[in-house]
């Protein structure tokens, strides 16, 4: 579950009690201030009401900033790559990567909520089922959300409306590397199976780090994120922090530059915010200015 919370938010600085999902960055050089806002991926735009000053920073910027730029999800080129990176190669299939038992749960679960049968894809990694768990329970089980609701998205397509520079901090090519290819396929297959294992508790769970994102509790999210249940599913050495904490050092290499050559809006996944190679804390080291926007 936890490795699921990594991807989900792709991210931790003490937090306090008004920590919120908005930050205003200045000094330093800059000559007008940019800012950073944290998004998640199951959130409804309801949080756009609910986030002080959000929309005013936004108008302020003439820039905006995602982790990948979302249009070019759509195109052909990029459903090219995934297609090619979620299959294994050489001998190895899913099915070889469980027990019988494990198989049977893992394909059960993808003819109920996929619609398909995993011998018809038996070259699957078991990552691509993994990154579309959440979201499936979600849409299954969640009155009222809205899977097109998308806050990264909205913030890239207001811009593009506005005539805002939309750019990325990363490209679909890396995104998709990491997520299909940072670990074996016989550790996804672990993850997978731990997972799924317990359904309920990952839509606990899932509901449970929603509800602090909607409240702005970086605290309490960090805290999900992090927490350790003693099972298959928490992530090993190193495995967070290659969703979060090494990006983080990576975009600090380029959202300085591109701050002061403009205002920039930079909308991320929150848990890059928070931690001691959490954005907050990084451009804090770097001598600017970060403040949470009340």
């Amino acid at each position: 579950m936890k490795k699921i919370i990594g991807t989900l938010f792709f991210i931790g600085l003490a937090l306090s009690a008004n920590a919120q999902l908005l930050w205003k960055v200045s000094g330093n050089g800059l000559e007008k201030p940019s800012y950073i806002f944290g998004t998640h991926h199951l959130a409804s735009y309801s949080i756009l009401e609910k986030v002080e000053g959000l929309m005013p920073a936004f108008d302020e910027t003439s820039q905006v900033v995602g982790e990948l730029k979302m249009s070019d999800m759509q195109s052909s080129a990029a459903m090219q790559i995934m297609q090619q990176q979620m299959m294994m190669t050489g001998d190895q299939t899913i099915k070889g990567l469980f027990t019988e038992d494990e198989y049977n749960m893992v394909n059960k679960f993808v003819k109920e909520n996929m619609q398909f049968d995993l011998a018809m894809m038996p070259k699957l990694k078991p990552a691509f089922i993994t990154n579309n768990i959440v979201l499936l329970l979600y849409m299954k089980n969640v009155k009222g959300y809205n899977p097109q609701e998308q806050l990264d998205t909205y913030f890239q397509t207001k811009a593009q409306e506005k005539g805002k520079e939309v750019a990325a901090l990363e490209t679909m090519e890396f995104q998709v590397n990491l997520l299909f290819n940072s670990t074996p396929v016989e550790r996804q297959a672990e993850v997978l199976a731990c997972t799924l294992s317990d359904v309920d508790k990952t839509l606990s769970d899932t509901q449970k780090l929603a509800d602090a994102y909607m409240a702005q509790d970086l605290k309490t999210i960090l805290e999900l994120a992090t927490k350790k249940d003693g099972t298959k599913c928490d992530p090993l050495p190193g495995e967070l922090e290659a969703l979060t904490d090494n990006r983080n050092v990576i975009w600090m290499e380029k959202l300085p530059g591109m701050m002061k050559e403009q205002p920039t809006f930079v909308a991320v996944g929150a848990l890059h915010l928070v931690g001691k190679k959490g954005l907050i804390n990084l451009f804090k080291e770097a001598g600017y200015t970060i403040e949470p926007v009340k």
